[in-house]
């Protein structure tokens, strides 16, 4: 027992606990920073900070998040200002031993203002556990554009996943009101699940993309389009909202760029890398 809690208290003591806090706002028409705050592995760039639009790019000097690690993401887009938030890489979320990994992304657009977040694919390995909520407070005029691709093993390494944990929840509330809330769950044998015709019908990477305010011509421009997996688009309410099935993650990230193209959004230059 003591052999156990000592080696419980060695893994704990090597977690990493990271934050990013980041405001903006606009300047005679110019989004520039307001406040950055970093801690831990998480970092966060702007390539191009004095163009008009502000891109940033999130990085987890870690290299991947393992379980009972914990990372908190806030972001505050200011009245009319525009903000297109990217990551360096996919991340890489790694088996886990003990606890899940805990990720917190808060997000906020002040009116008239707007928020492209799309960072690249989070990719599941083997026996990973993995609990993220996502909220998402919208001003009345502020827009958002955001898409969260989940690849469950890298599909060219020959990579299976066929047990983890993965809990995601996705909140979002405009003018105070919750417009749009859903919880997706996968615990136990994920490769099992995801081979059902009602889940994935083998599929291995699947996405969620919203937009707010939604278009309707946008929409039927997106419903318009070939994709090399499965993609299915519905608005409603004020907001669109898409889903994604692909048999590997290129697919899926083909797929996923067509339609933030469609829907009038600009891919972070790291994806056309």
């Amino acid at each position: 027992m003591q052999a156990a809690t000592a080696l419980s208290k060695v893994f704990a003591a090597n977690r990493s606990a990271g934050r990013i806090a980041l405001s903006v706002h606009a300047e005679h028409g110019t989004t520039r920073r307001r406040e950055i705050y970093e801690d831990g592995p998480l970092r966060i760039r702007f390539p191009h900070a004095f163009a008009d639009a502000l891109e940033a790019i999130l990085v987890n000097t870690s290299g991947g998040i393992a379980g009972g690690d914990r990372h908190d993401i806030d972001i505050a887009v200011g009245e009319h200002a525009a903000l297109r938030v990217t990551t360096a890489a996919a991340e890489k979320v790694y088996c886990a031993l003990g606890p899940p990994a805990d990720i917190s992304i808060k997000l906020s657009v002040g009116a008239g203002g707007r928020l492209a977040w799309l960072p690249e694919e989070t990719i599941l390995f083997d026996r990973a556990r993995l609990d993220r909520r996502i909220d998402i407070e919208l001003a009345a005029g502020g827009s958002l554009l955001m898409a969260e691709a989940i690849v469950f093993g890298r599909k060219a390494m020959d990579e299976a996943v066929e047990e983890g944990t993965f809990n995601d929840r996705w909140r979002i509330r405009r003018d105070g009101q919750l417009i749009f809330a859903e919880t997706a769950r996968l615990d136990g044998a994920i490769q099992t699940m995801l081979a059902e015709p009602a889940v994935a019908a083998g599929g291995i990477a699947i996405a969620t993309m919203v937009s707010v305010p939604a278009d309707e011509d946008k929409v039927a421009r997106v419903r318009g389009l070939s994709f090399r997996g499965e993609v299915g688009i519905s608005a409603w309410n004020g907001l669109a909202v898409a889903r994604f099935c692909a048999k590997d993650g290129a697919d899926l990230r083909r797929d996923v760029a067509a339609v933030i193209t469609a829907l009038g959004g600009v891919l972070p230059r790291l994806w056309l890398n």
